[in-house]
C-alpha cells in the first residue's frame, strides 16, 4: 500500500486536500439552498425535512464526508512515525512579509487525531440524521466549516495558522449550539464562545510576542513551528508567561478544572452531532495543544517543579471531582458530559508526569475517550428521539424493549469505565503505570476514580435498562433500526480492536512519545532576570 501511495505522491498534496474539500463541500452545500426550488420559498433556504430535496442533501453532505475519510485512510501506511521528519508534509508562502506560511505537517502525535476526526465525522453526521430538522443547509454547511477548522488545528506548523484555525472551529460550533440546540441553547452557546474567546486572547499574544522576539535570518517575524522549536530562546520569567498563556487556552478545552463549567451546558443543550464532535473531537484539541505547542516550546517551564505540581493537581482534582459529580446527575446525557472531565484529567496526568508509558497513556486515553464517549452520546441522542427525556429516572427495564440497544449500551459502558478486554483499559492502565513511576502520589489518587467510574455508570445503566419495566411510555419503544446499528458497529469494533490488539496504535506513538519526554526532561528553566537565555 506504501509503496502505492508513494506513486501517487499521495505525501505531497493529501494534506491541503484534506483541508479544503470540506470547504468546497460547504460551498456546495450552500449552493444547493440557493439553487433549489422548494429552498426558494422557505425561510433561510431550507426545506422541510420530508422532502426528496432534504434526502439528496443529507446523501450529498454523508457523501463529502465519507470520501475525506476515504482519502484520509492513507495517512495510516504513508506517514512514518519513526522518522523525525514529518510523515506528510506541505509548505505554501502566505504573507511572507509578516513571516506567516500555510505549513501543514502529520507525525504520530496527530496522526490518529486526524483519522479519528474524519472517521467520526460521517458517524456523527448519521447520529443525527432526523434529529435536526430545520435550516438543514446551514447545519451541514457549518459541520463542514467545522471539519476544516479541526483537521487545520491537528495539522498546523505555523503558529498564526494554528490560532486561526482555532478560532474557525469556534464559530461554527456557536452556530450549531445556538440554533440546534435545547432549550437554554443561547446560554450555552455563549458560555462556550466567551471561554474560548478569553482562553485564546492571552495566547494570541504570545504567539505574536514570541514570532517579533524570534525574527528569521532575514529579520522577519517567524511563525515557524521548527524554526521556533529550534532557535526560540527566552528568560525564565519570560517562558513562564508564554507557557501561561499557552495553559490558559488550552486548559479551557480540555477541559481542566476549575475552567470546564462550559462543557456540561454545551454538551446538554447540543444536537446530538454537536455532542459527539465536542467530547471525540473538539476537546482532544486541548489536550494536542499541550503536546504539540505548549510542551515542546517551553520544555523548560514544563519540567520546572512547580509548574508540574500545579498541573499535575489540577488534573487529578479534575479526574475526582468529575466522577463524583458525575455519581450525582439525574440528567444521564449531563453525567457523560461531566465524565469527560474525569476522563481527559487522566490524559493531563499522563503528559505532565512525562514518562513514556504515560504520554502514550495519554495519547491512547485521547482516542479511546473519543470513541467510547461519542458512542454515549449517540446512544443518550437515540433514547432521547424515542422518549423525549433524558432523565435517568424515566426510564427503567429498556432491556425488555430494546434488546439490541441494551448490549451496546452495556459494552460501551465498559469501555468507559475501562473494564479489560475494551479500549478504555489501555489507556488509563498506561497513564496510572507510566504515573506512578514519576509522580506516585498522584498517580494513587487517580486511581481512585477508576472505582466512583464504575459506581457511577454501572448504577445509571441499571437504572436505564435493568430495573423493572414500570413506566407505560417505555413499553411502546422501539428497538434500534439498521441504520442506528450500522453507525454504531465500527465504534464497536474501535472498541474491541484497540483493547484486544492495541500494539499497531502504540507502535504509531511511541517515538514521539519519547522524543517529547527526551526533550522535556533534558531542559531546565533559568530564573535569572537578565538577557535571553537558551533554556534547550
Amino acid at each position: 500500500m506504501n509503496d502505492f501511495l508513494t506513486t501517487l505522491h499521495y505525501n505531497d498534496w493529501i494534506l491541503p486536500v484534506l483541508l479544503l474539500l470540506p470547504l468546497a463541500g460547504a460551498a456546495v452545500v450552500w449552493l444547493h439552498g440557493r439553487m433549489s426550488p422548494i429552498a426558494a420559498a422557505a425561510a433561510g433556504g431550507d426545506v422541510p425535512s420530508t422532502t426528496a430535496a432534504t434526502r439528496s442533501l443529507r446523501r450529498l453532505v454523508l457523501t463529502i464526508f465519507a470520501i475525506e475519510a476515504a482519502l484520509s485512510l492513507g495517512l495510516w501506511w504513508s506517514v512514518d512515525t519513526t522518522a523525525v521528519a514529518w510523515g506528510a508534509y506541505y509548505n505554501r508562502p502566505w504573507i511572507p512579509m509578516w513571516g506567516m506560511h500555510v505549513t501543514l505537517g502529520v507525525d504520530g502525535i496527530s496522526l490518529l487525531l486526524i483519522l479519528m476526526t474524519t472517521l467520526l465525522m460521517p458517524l456523527a453526521v448519521l447520529g443525527g440524521w432526523t434529529s435536526v430538522r430545520e435550516k438543514l443547509h446551514s447545519y451541514f454547511a457549518c459541520l463542514l466549516v467545522l471539519m476544516t477548522g479541526m483537521l487545520g488545528v491537528f495539522m498546523s506548523l505555523d503558529l498564526m495558522l494554528f490560532f486561526v484555525m482555532w478560532e474557525l472551529m469556534l464559530v461554527p460550533m456557536f452556530l450549531i449550539i445556538g440554533i440546534w440546540g435545547g432549550q437554554r441553547r443561547m446560554y450555552a452557546s455563549l458560555k462556550f464562545f466567551i471561554y474560548t474567546m478569553l482562553g485564546s486572547m492571552p495566547m494570541l499574544a504570545a504567539i505574536i510576542y514570541i514570532g517579533v522576539k524570534t525574527s528569521d535570518p532575514f529579520g522577519r517575524p517567524s511563525f515557524s513551528y521548527d524554526y521556533l522549536v529550534a532557535h526560540a530562546s527566552f528568560t525564565g520569567p519570560t517562558t513562564l508567561w508564554l507557557f501561561a498563556a499557552f495553559f490558559l487556552a488550552f486548559a479551557v478545552k480540555v477541559p481542566m478544572w476549575p475552567f470546564h463549567t462550559w462543557l456540561p451546558d454545551a454538551h446538554v443543550e447540543a444536537p446530538t452531532a454537536g455532542s459527539v464532535i465536542l467530547a471525540s473531537i473538539m476537546l482532544k484539541m486541548g489536550t494536542f495543544g499541550f503536546l504539540r505547542f505548549a510542551v515542546p516550546l517551553f520544555p523548560g517551564a514544563a519540567a520546572y517543579p512547580p509548574v508540574r505540581f500545579v498541573v499535575l493537581s489540577l488534573a487529578v482534582i479534575g479526574i475526582v471531582y468529575g466522577a463524583l459529580v458525575a455519581m450525582v446527575q439525574p440528567d444521564f446525557k449531563k453525567l457523560v458530559a461531566y465524565s469527560s472531565v474525569s476522563h481527559m484529567g487522566f490524559a493531563m496526568l499522563g503528559i505532565f508526569a512525562m514518562s513514556v508509558q504515560s504520554v502514550q497513556g495519554a495519547l491512547f486515553v485521547n482516542l479511546t475517550h473519543g470513541v467510547s464517549t461519542g458512542a454515549l452520546f449517540l446512544l443518550v441522542g437515540m433514547m432521547y428521539e424515542r422518549r423525549h427525556s433524558r432523565l435517568i429516572e424515566d426510564y427503567g427495564g429498556l432491556a425488555k424493549v430494546m434488546p439490541i440497544f441494551a448490549v451496546i449500551l452495556t459494552i460501551v459502558t465498559f469501555s468507559s469505565i475501562g473494564v479489560p478486554g475494551t479500549n478504555g483499559f489501555i489507556g488509563e492502565f498506561l497513564v496510572l503505570i507510566g504515573s506512578f513511576r514519576t509522580q506516585p502520589v498522584f498517580a494513587l489518587i487517580a486511581a481512585t476514580a477508576v472505582i466512583f467510574a464504575a459506581a457511577y455508570l454501572l448504577w445509571a445503566i441499571q437504572r436505564i435498562i435493568y430495573n423493572p419495566l414500570t413506566k407505560p411510555e417505555n413499553k411502546a419503544l422501539r428497538d434500534l433500526n439498521w441504520r442506528e446499528i450500522g453507525l454504531l458497529v465500527p465504534l464497536l469494533f474501535a472498541i474491541i480492536w484497540m483493547g484486544v490488539y492495541p500494539a499497531p496504535v502504540l507502535d504509531r506513538t511511541r517515538e514521539a512519545a519519547a522524543r517529547l519526554v527526551h526533550q522535556v526532561q533534558t531542559s531546565t528553566l533559568n530564573m535569572e532576570l537578565g538577557p535571553n537565555v537558551e533554556i534547550r
